[in-house]
């Protein structure tokens, strides 16, 4: 039964940051967005943006005048995106979460392969595009969209894909450790070249997305009653990752990870810098890359 243990902690781990996080969210009003500067054509790329809270992200871009790039899964839910935002204008980041065990065509665990590895993939084959396109003080932003529900992750790196012990709660927190680990340990090399290009991380809290599409039957009726309440809407989810991406007093400043506006402190093992050396190499490994 020694095995069983993974599952039940990580399952723990989980349930108990979402009641830390609802917690916070009923005793504290959600950031609100001050006047951001307008992005005079600057090209934003916000994947999984034809929905929730991505949906929110690049029509609030748009609106400052950025030439937003949704990037996702479904051709035709970015298309219906697009001729939503532009009639909005005219009027006036992707995940999953608690899915059963599923690979991704390449055969990775899901939520590793599409909430870490899709965007760590991504964000290098960009890279050299945003040294070029960010200079002193006007850097590029690379803005990772993680969750509180790292702080009960643990990463275990001879079981990335989670092929001795599967659990949708533990693979989903790993999934967003690995994110931050990512976040920072970039954010150190940047520095260490002198690069225009910063990185920085952001909690949206609980929102009232399709992401809770998973729970299990019990967890979607005792989520019911308190989301109307507690949860944040998309647009009070997006806020903060708005304002990472677009806010002049961040211009310059990375490896942070914030949470309703604010620094925060994420957890002390997304700061260990031999696990993000570690996992770094592996996702290079992985995607294939130098």
């Amino acid at each position: 039964m020694w095995w069983l243990l993974p599952c039940v902690l990580g399952f723990i781990r989980l349930y108990l940051d979402g009641v830390k996080v609802l917690l916070y969210q009923l005793f504290n009003r959600s950031f609100i967005l001050p006047d951001l500067p307008k992005q005079n054509g600057k090209v934003a790329i916000v994947t999984g943006g034809a929905r929730g809270m991505g949906y929110e992200i690049s029509r609030h871009l748009a609106t400052l005048d950025m030439h937003v790039v949704i990037a996702g899964n479904e051709e035709h839910e970015g298309l219906a995106a697009v001729k939503k935002i532009r009639e909005e204008l005219n009027q006036g980041k992707a995940g999953v979460m608690l899915v059963p065990e599923r690979r991704t065509d390449d055969g990775f665990e899901l939520h590793f392969g599409l909430n870490y590895l899709g965007h760590f993939l991504l964000t290098n084959l960009l890279l050299d595009v945003l040294k070029k396109s960010g200079k002193p003080g006007k850097c590029s932003r690379i803005v990772i969209m993680s969750s509180a529900t790292h702080y009960g992750g643990r990463l275990t790196l001879d079981d990335l894909q989670g092929r001795m012990c599967y659990s949708a709660h533990g693979a989903y927190a790993q999934s967003k450790l690995a994110l931050l680990l990512f976040s920072y340990h970039l954010q150190d090399q940047l520095w260490v070249r002198g690069d225009p290009v910063t990185v920085n991380a952001v909690d949206p809290g609980m929102v009232d997305t399709a992401l809770y599409d998973n729970l299990s039957s019990p967890a979607q009726l005792a989520k019911k009653p308190f989301a109307k309440l507690l949860f944040r809407t998309p647009a009070e989810g997006a806020s903060t990752a708005i304002y990472t991406a677009a806010a002049s007093e961040l211009e310059g400043i990375g490896g942070l990870y914030l949470y309703n506006g604010r620094k925060t402190e994420s957890s002390a093992l997304s700061y260990d810098q031999r696990l993000q050396t570690k996992l770094w190499k592996e996702s290079c490994a992985l995607v294939g890359l130098q």
